[in-house]
């Protein structure tokens, strides 16, 4: 089973910034398929609310998609060589406040989907909480 673990998240004040990492183990994913086969997305969810999409970007790095609402503030890259996938998150705002969490699916489901369904493999998350 591949692991994903997140990390860089913290306690900031509004307006500030954090970078997010997620690392994949160097075990294959299923099917003898690699990190850097999959698509990889960043959730998110809140205390008493539904995890919630913020970020997608394809096996190849060159296609990105974000949420309305992190759109401008938020930028998901990966590095394929180090099997990680980055959130750099600045101008921070207490809404952004939730547990952060990067996932992986296989290049046969759209990279641009944002159910969370299709996606197969979770990290454990990563508390990040702004402050007003």
């Amino acid at each position: 089973q591949a692991q994903l673990v997140e990390s860089g998240g913290g306690l900031v004040q509004a307006g500030g910034s954090l970078r997010l990492s997620c690392a994949a183990s160097e075990r294959t994913f299923a099917s003898g398929r690699t990190f850097s086969s999959h698509h990889m997305g960043w959730f998110r969810q809140a205390p008493g609310k539904e995890r919630e999409f913020v970020a997608a970007i394809s096996w190849t790095g060159g296609s990105t998609r974000y949420s309305d609402s992190v759109k401008g503030r938020f930028t998901i890259s990966r590095d394929n060589v180090k099997n990680t996938v980055y959130l750099q998150m600045n101008s921070l705002i207490p809404g952004d406040t939730a547990v952060y969490y990067c996932a992986a699916k296989p290049p046969s489901r759209r990279w641009d989907s944002t159910d969370l369904r299709e996606y197969d493999y979770w990290g454990q998350g990563t508390q990040v909480t702004v402050s007003s």
